[in-house]
């Protein structure tokens, strides 16, 4: 049996991270499954109910997919609780180029990748730059608080 993988954020508006995630990965909202036109449509043939169509859920997509087929699907699963603590994981947006890269090119390219992301919603939350340790990442937060790392 092949294992494949989902990553799942818990959020409160989907519509809200669905666009910046995307802009974060490089994603595409999730098409609806064939045979639909929309995500409602589908949602509304699998049985859910009315009244969840009509506030919100279902009226637009909750998941964005790696347009390379590479990466793993994300969903975004609406909850009613607000984040309050730390994230237990998160992800690290690795797009520096590894320890091979001179750490002033990495750090040129994190910072643009961090800059690119706070005009879509981010918010810095430090600057990991230790003298000698020649490691250069920001920590961010998405437009809800989810943690997670420029490297």
């Amino acid at each position: 049996m092949e294992t494949t993988l989902q990553l799942t954020i818990d959020c409160a508006d989907p519509r809200r991270l669905v666009p910046f995630w995307c802009e974060a990965l490089g994603y595409v909202p999730e098409p609806p499954p064939g045979g639909h036109a929309t995500w409602r449509d589908y949602w509304a043939d699998m049985g859910v109910p009315e009244e969840e169509l009509t506030n919100g859920a279902g009226d637009a997509p909750e998941s964005i997919v790696d347009p390379e087929g590479r990466g793993p699907r994300v969903w975004f699963q609406r909850v009613p609780e607000p984040k309050v603590v730390k994230n237990r994981v998160h992800l690290d947006l690795k797009v520096g180029g590894g320890r091979a890269v001179p750490v002033a090119v990495r750090t040129q390219r994190v910072t643009s990748t961090v800059e690119r992301l706070t005009k879509a919603g981010a918010t810095v939350l430090r600057v990991m730059d230790e003298p000698g340790m020649e490691y250069y990442a920001v920590v961010l937060q998405d437009p809800e608080g989810n943690e997670f790392c420029v490297v």
